[in-house]
């Protein structure tokens, strides 16, 4: 059977971080059992859609799904293992915040079946912390970090650099101290400045300075060279691992495999019938909740997918990873032979200039291109 990815969304978080343009939201009061029946239930109405397929992973994300309780998320992996067949070797992720009250709850998760961490630290520097918007401190980090180790089979976390006024030096010190504490993945992320957030409207008024890109950069290949004398590749343009041990769910989306999305503002990528469908649910929590208790779910959007909004979306994804896009995987996923896409002239220009690797069996980007994977994912294709 094909293999399948389920995405399970928890939309609340204690904090809005000033960065975050996820959909998460600050209430003072959840209604735990009305959500755990409304999740059960999309999760239902989902599966007698997509029927046929294998789990392979299941990501529980956010908002701060760590906030759920862990009887909930027990229920909802004990669903979906009754709703599907599941790989022997699933891959269950939860993702979490490392502060002292939901670290707490780490022994509950993995009864209840999670057998993999990502953790939200963001930053080793208290000031930084602060600046960021995050709840925890530095300790209360590194402490999340040796008891997820301890207690699950995997565990990842999360940084965000090339912060305003970084230095290299002092990213260095920052990235060799998370090493010592990192296990066989980590998520390194560079700062962004996204729409309608709270530092997009600070930014605006001058309020901090963002790196130049040469800046960034030099933060980029310092962290590329600090990862790889550690062992941890570049599977992807911000994820690092031990070869085997790359986020399997994750993964799912940059090849191109089915998933589907629960909870609100879900995401999901559908194969029915020889047709590609795009879905998603509503994004606000209550307008979710009502929907999913009056009709079974909450999709806002059912398309099919064009071929050329296909294409795009592929190769975008794809050229993400260091692996890049094998031509006949491509096609055996798509029935399209994406060489028949690609602008010669293009190609030849671009791994002129060292962006990418271009082989009978697959296109490549190079280091130097995933630093510039936007324009090269705009100019490839044929107009």
């Amino acid at each position: 059977m094909k293999p399948l990815a389920v995405y399970i969304h928890w939309p609340f978080c204690k904090s809005k971080c000033p960065y975050c343009d996820f959909n998460s939201h600050v209430r003072d009061q959840v209604e735990q059992d009305r959500w755990k029946a409304a999740l059960l239930r999309e999760m239902e109405t989902t599966a007698a859609h997509v029927r046929d397929r294998e789990v392979a992973s299941i990501f529980f994300g956010g908002g701060t799904p760590s906030l759920m309780p862990a009887s909930t998320v027990e229920a909802l992996i004990d669903r979906v293992h009754k709703l599907w067949p599941t790989n022997p070797t699933i891959e269950i992720t939860l993702e979490a915040n490392p502060t002292s009250i939901e670290t707490e709850s780490f022994p509950n998760f993995k009864r209840a079946g999670i057998n993999r961490v990502s953790m939200g630290v963001q930053s080793f520097d208290a000031q930084e912390l602060k600046f960021l918007g995050r709840e925890h401190s530095v300790d209360e980090a590194q402490r999340a970090i040796t008891l997820a180790r301890d207690t699950f089979e995997r565990y990842s976390f999360d940084l965000i650099y090339a912060r305003p006024n970084q230095t290299l030096t002092a990213w260095e010190s920052e990235l060799a101290h998370a090493l010592t504490l990192a296990g066989n993945h980590l998520s390194l992320y560079q700062l962004t400045i996204e729409e309608n957030t709270a530092f997009h409207h600070a930014y605006a008024k001058g309020g901090f300075t963002m790196p130049d890109e040469a800046q960034s950069e030099a933060l980029y290949r310092l962290t590329e060279s600090m990862l790889a004398e550690r062992g941890l590749r570049a599977y992807e343009v911000s994820n690092y691992a031990t070869p085997g041990q790359e986020s399997r769910h994750n993964l799912a989306y940059w090849q191109g495999t089915e998933y589907v999305g629960i909870g609100p503002g879900a995401h999901g990528r559908l194969h029915i019938e020889g047709k590609r469908f795009a879905t998603t649910t509503l994004k606000s929590p209550e307008r979710w909740l009502e929907a999913v208790t009056r009709d079974g779910h909450a999709t806002e959007l059912w398309s099919e997918i064009d071929r050329q909004t296909e294409i795009e979306e592929r190769l975008m994804m794809g050229l993400r990873l260091s692996t890049g896009i094998r031509y006949d995987s491509f096609k055996n996923q798509t029935g399209y032979d994406l060489r028949d896409y690609l602008d010669p002239k293009k190609l030849i220009l671009f791994r002129a200039q060292n962006l990418l690797e271009n082989t009978d069996d697959a296109i490549i980007t190079t280091l130097n291109g995933r630093l510039v994977l936007g324009t090269l994912t705009g100019e490839l294709l044929k107009t």
